[in-house]
């Protein structure tokens, strides 16, 4: 049994907070799951996938975020309870739905996770999605903790049902990847069929009918100011008449900081767990208190605006920081050391010293640089591609996956990256306005997520470039989740159809669409060069199973590869056009380390010695 269907209250457990939030949803009765997968939600969504393998959970992994929440968005409003989880660049994706929505409202529990990620651990930007709260005039709940992710997951479902609204439960990216005791509650049963009441005069969008649904969700907003105000999410720590107002993450590192300052009695803490709508109220009690104030919070200065809003609407006029010179940075993670430095700055606070462990005896860590695995087959696709268009000026636009790192050195394949799906689209753009080859990659994933509609906009507009579709058979830069190409029967799960990517590209009008085995060197490389020497748009579908799903499945059957020292003439042709990982150095020679080898047969191809050959056992 998975150990997030565990029912045994009081039970306490070491968790992920994703596991904490997927035990929450759990614990509160959801019955309907979908995500789009994005580091770092991407947990929460598999543990909802394995789930429902061993209950009567359903969860989807949906085309992309929009989807995920439009169809968690109809569950809901046929009373059953739903969530739906993405990363925090998947709401701008999901926002279309997700504001009309607001509008519309729910009738069942309706919980929408985003994660934020300061520091761009995996992401293009560092977007706070508390703005879509404000945008949408739909709740933010924030939790401080793992345990407290858990918690507040439940909350933020009775507070939809309380509200008839969906609630958005914002994470970052130190909440999403600690790990934490939990205490497991009780489990409420799960209804998972309901019914959907007609009402048009709510569900059916039309200006006539927005107009009155926009006064019901300023009303509920309203609504919901007066819970935060009340609300047990929200509260105040300490006395003092220096007052810090922090939400998420770093009200921990306030707690350790304050302790450390020894300032427990002079400083007093407001923590907002329920941070949109800002409880006027219980804001302006706080500060009114205080002689000064300072806002914690990561990312962008959300609370600090609202709060100099209510010091200046009550005619207040005591100093409240937060961003600035000296001050915190809109800029990346905060951590403790920073936190509680800034604090002892601005309360003029005896700063505490601090000791940096002594590592003079410690050898330097080497570098690691971002790198496709050993044996990925994206490795010979970007080869391929440099081999076929050599002499030519070329402009490779990319995509998100794990294939954006082919921009790195000496692949070099990897010129614009924007969002999810903009390969197709820059492309257009790139190949109309420059005479330039113009050469794209998308991942199978990204292809269906939303890669296919900037295609079809090239087939109709007549553009001039070719697509490589790299079909590694799964979704794998966030832990091999599937997409509509993948076989579902490899995976253990029944009752799934596949899309033909090639059926697909051909359906939408593509004229010249080749599939290619890239492992294959030279059939690639001519197929390429006809593909790019095609006018309109073309396809090299490139299909390999990715070389870690494929060992997860037990399917890699290559052998591994030595370098022939008596016949290698050190040109280092392997390590300079391709850099596997697998390769290595001794003594000034080249050699390859068996364990990493995946037995792609890549550099045996591209040696000019053949001095690459199959170890003999």
């Amino acid at each position: 049994m998975h150990k997030l269907l565990t029912d045994n209250p009081g039970q306490k457990m070491l968790m992920l907070g994703n596991e904490a939030i997927a035990r929450g949803a759990i614990e509160a009765g959801v019955a309907f799951t979908a995500s789009y997968p994005g580091t770092p939600s991407s947990e929460i969504s598999l543990n909802f996938f394995q789930m429902s393998k061993e209950s009567d959970l359903y969860f989807e992994y949906s085309i992309n975020e929009k989807v995920s929440v439009e169809v968690s968005a109809a569950a809901a409003n046929c009373g059953v309870r739903s969530m739906c989880v993405m990363k925090h660049v998947g709401m701008n994706v999901a926002a279309d739905a997700l504001l009309t929505l607001a509008y519309i409202g729910v009738t069942g529990g309706m919980v929408i996770l985003t994660a934020d990620d300061p520091f761009m651990f995996s992401s293009q930007n560092e977007q706070d999605n508390r703005y879509y709260g404000k945008l949408a005039g739909l709740p933010v709940l924030e939790p401080s903790s793992v345990a407290e992710a858990k918690e507040m997951t439940k909350q933020a479902f009775e507070l939809s049902e309380a509200l008839g609204e969906p609630v958005i439960l914002r994470t970052t990216t130190r909440i999403n990847h600690s790990t934490g005791v939990v205490e497991l509650g009780d489990i409420t049963e799960r209804k998972t069929k309901g019914d959907f009441i007609k009402d048009p005069m709510r569900c059916v969008t039309v200006p006539a009918v927005s107009r009155g649904l926009h006064v019901k969700l300023l009303a509920n907003l309203a609504k919901a100011e007066e819970i935060a105000c009340t609300s047990p999410m929200n509260r105040v720590d300490g006395e003092g008449t220096l007052g810090i107002i922090v939400n998420g993450v770093s009200y921990s590192y306030v707690k350790d900081g304050l302790k450390d300052l020894g300032a427990t009695d002079k400083v007093k803490v407001l923590r907002l767990g329920f941070s949109n709508p800002l409880p006027k109220e219980l804001v302006l009690g706080f500060i009114k208190g205080c002689e000064k104030v300072l806002v914690v919070e990561e990312g962008e200065p959300f609370m600090e605006e609202a709060v100099k809003a209510v010091a200046q609407e009550n005619g207040l006029t005591l100093p409240i920081c937060g961003k600035g010179e000296h001050l915190f940075s809109r800029l990346y993670e905060f951590d403790p050391k920073m936190v509680r430095n800034i604090m002892a700055s601005c309360f003029e606070l005896a700063p505490v010293p601090s000791q940096s462990v002594d590592t003079s005896n410690v050898p330097e860590i080497p570098n690691r640089p971002p790198n496709l695995c050993a044996g990925c087959s994206h490795r010979a696709t970007f080869y391929a591609v440099k081999q076929a268009t050599q002499g030519m000026d070329v402009i490779f636009p990319s995509d998100i996956g794990c294939y954006t790192l082919g921009f790195m050195p000496p692949l070099s394949t990897g010129d614009f990256v924007l969002c999810m799906g903009a390969s197709t689209s820059t492309s257009a753009g790139f190949s109309t306005v420059t005479d330039k080859k113009v050469i794209s990659f998308v991942g199978d994933s990204t292809f269906f997520h939303s890669g296919i509609m900037g295609l079809m906009n090239a087939v109709f507009n007549n553009h001039n470039f070719t697509l490589v579709i790299l079909d590694n058979r799964i979704t794998g830069m966030t832990g091999h989740q599937p997409n509509p190409g993948v076989d579902m029967d490899e995976m253990g799960f029944e009752g799934y159809n596949s899309i033909d990517i090639e059926g697909l590209v051909k359906a939408a009008g593509v004229k010249h669409v080749s599939v290619v085995r890239p492992y294959n060197l030279k059939k690639s490389i001519a197929a390429i060069k006809e593909a790019v020497e095609f006018e309109g748009v073309s396809v090299v579908i490139a299909k390999e199973k990715c070389t870690l799903y494929a060992k997860s499945l037990k399917q890699l059957t290559g052998k591994k590869f030595q370098v022939n020292p008596d016949k290698c003439k050190n040109h280092r042709d392997c390590i300079d056009t391709i850099a596997c990982p697998a390769f290595t150095t001794e003594g000034g020679r080249v050699r390859i380390n068996e364990e990493m080898c995946a037995g792609c047969a890549i550099c045996a191809q591209i040696c000019p010695e053949n001095a690459i050959l199959p170890v003999k056992k």
